[in-house]
């Protein structure tokens, strides 16, 4: 047996069989939607399995301390809050290239760059660190670490208008 986390007087167990039948179907699935969003003929580049495997309730935090930096909560403000803005600020659809999944348990990693033009002609390529949180075969949560500075130049601020309301 393996702890799989922490509780007072004891620890939550798991087999080892079963863990790591987790990791390789976590990784599997977050390596399955990379490549259907990663085609390079955009209207080939396919969401519907990411779409599909992020849960309601899911939460996306943008990391840092910039315009950008906020937990968008719920899959309708995943993708019509931060996918829908900056599918405003590019030409083709989004294009993000995954060289690197980490898997372990419930957690994939993923080292990934994007290959994006702005509307306005600028490239933006940002590179990612990107963190995700499966439970029961579903994305719960997703954690985004880029070039903050970049992502500013490229996209500009993150409008007032499109931050999600406080609950």
């Amino acid at each position: 047996m393996i702890c799989r986390g922490a509780m007072i007087g004891g620890c939550f167990t798991q087999s080892k069989e079963a863990a790591m039948s987790d990791t390789a179907s976590n990784r599997k699935l977050i390596q399955e939607i990379f490549a259907a969003a990663g085609n390079p003929d955009p209207a080939a580049r396919d969401r519907a399995l990411f779409v599909a495997s992020l849960a309601d309730d899911a939460i996306w935090t943008v990391t840092g301390q910039y315009s950008w930096s906020r937990t968008f909560e719920g899959k309708q403000s995943i993708l019509n809050d931060l996918h829908g803005h900056v599918r405003t600020r590019l030409v083709e659809r989004t294009r993000t290239l995954a060289h690197r999944f980490i898997a372990d348990g419930d957690y994939v990693a993923v080292e990934a760059k994007g290959d994006n033009v702005t509307r306005e002609g600028a490239r933006y390529d940002n590179d990612y660190c990107l963190i995700f949180r499966l439970a029961d075969g579903r994305i719960k949560e997703i954690r985004e670490y880029c070039d903050s500075v970049l992502t500013e130049k490229a996209l500009g601020k993150f409008p007032d208008s499109k931050i999600p309301a406080a609950i």
